[in-house]
């Protein structure tokens, strides 16, 4: 079995944001900032990128948030690892 990276989506997790991504529809994302503060948005997710081995989650007000800080989306635990 391949070791999953926290900083890159499940295939199940990619699908779930695909979903949000083409409904265009307003979603809660909780996540830990730079600083480790948990923050809670309602916005839209514009899209899912890689960089560097690492994938990001861009928000409709131009947030950029590393796939590793995001804790929930719609009250879903996206990996055992966060928080």
């Amino acid at each position: 079995m391949p070791n999953v990276s926290p900083a890159t989506a499940s295939y199940s997790v990619q699908g779930m944001l695909r979903e949000y991504l083409g409904s265009g529809q307003l979603t809660e994302v909780i996540y830990r900032d730079s600083a480790g503060q948990v923050c809670q948005v309602h916005d839209v997710i514009r899209d899912l990128c890689s960089r560097a081995g690492q994938d990001f989650l861009l928000l409709g007000r131009g947030t950029l948030l590393p796939f590793d800080h995001v804790i929930t989306i719609n009250g879903r635990l996206l990996t055992d690892s966060a928080g």
